[in-house]
């Protein structure tokens, strides 16, 4: 019997396991994949104070290092189900059940799609949506990233180290992404092509141009698509935690959901998704969450 299970380790839950431990509850985090979620897409981090700069891939490192060394435990494994009826909730992975207390949701989310023709059909063979994964493979070559948040202009501004040509490609007159990016696209060369939508991908073996709304035609090798988040809440759903109208898991100040005891925090919550925000959230449900199992006098 857990105090506390979180799913899901990245910043929010990598947070959340750090406070719960200080707080004495026995904790465990449930990963279905690599510690670190999202952030280890990032290949530099400028914003995250006390590093000038960092790469998500270290920040991660030294995250799951702080919060083994206070005795946080860390385990692989995919939740494939939740019951969390009544005071003891049961969360079920293929290795077994785990019983706790107090559950929070920390499971990030997943690419978005373009849902265009030749996206599925090129997948792996031209689209990607990992610039820091797949850049070594355009090497000298012709690519092109679709979006307009930070990560994509940081996308863009990784290829450009590596590419021959960067396009930049996002639907509205401006970009979202930090002003201070985009200058530093301009001084690399990543041509803005704004106001304008990928509707198609074209290649034979492998991805060669890209079709624009109105007929234009851009030859390409790669397509790197950063266009946001789909929230992980498939699960949350079926087990009767309520979602908001786009998807995302609703939470209070507290980062309460709507079934006592468990709680959400991170990118699966929405709002702003930065990596400072989701620690923040992570922090407050594991306050939270030890209010909810020890019931201290002052909560």
């Amino acid at each position: 019997m857990y105090d506390l299970v979180i799913v899901g380790a990245g910043p929010a839950g990598i947070s959340a396991g750090i406070y719960a431990v200080r707080r004495s509850l026995k904790t465990i985090i449930l990963e279905k994949a690599s510690v670190g979620g999202q952030m280890l897409l990032t290949n530099e981090i400028e914003n995250w104070p006390g590093f000038e700069m960092i790469s998500g891939s270290d920040l991660a490192g030294r995250m799951e290092s702080h919060a083994k060394k206070l005795g946080v435990e860390i385990k692989t494994g995919e939740v494939i189900g939740m019951n969390l009826d009544g005071d003891v909730k049961k969360l079920t992975t293929r290795d077994g059940e785990h019983e706790t207390k107090a559950v929070i949701i920390a499971t990030g989310g997943q690419h978005r799609k373009l849902g265009i023709k030749g996206e599925d059909e090129f997948a792996g063979k031209g689209v990607s949506y990992c610039a820091t994964c797949d850049a070594p493979f355009f090497k000298g070559k012709t690519v092109a990233v679709v979006g307009g948040g930070n990560i994509a202009a940081e996308d863009a501004l990784y290829l450009s180290e590596v590419a021959s040509k960067v396009y930049l490609v996002h639907r509205k007159d401006s970009l979202r992404a930090e002003e201070a990016i985009q200058e530093r696209l301009k001084e690399k060369g990543v041509e803005f092509i704004l106001n304008s939508e990928v509707e198609e991908i074209l290649g034979e073996n492998f991805v060669n141009s890209i079709k624009l709304k109105g007929g234009k035609t851009l030859e390409v090798n790669g397509v790197f698509i950063s266009i946001g988040i789909v929230p992980s809440t498939t699960m949350a759903k079926a087990a009767g935690v309520e979602l908001d109208d786009k998807g995302y898991v609703k939470v209070n100040r507290e980062q309460e959901t709507s079934v006592p005891g468990v709680f959400a925090a991170g990118d699966v919550t929405g709002g702003v998704m930065q990596i400072s925000t989701a620690v923040g959230e992570g922090c407050i449900a594991a306050l939270s969450a030890y209010k909810h199992v020890k019931k201290p006098y002052w909560g």
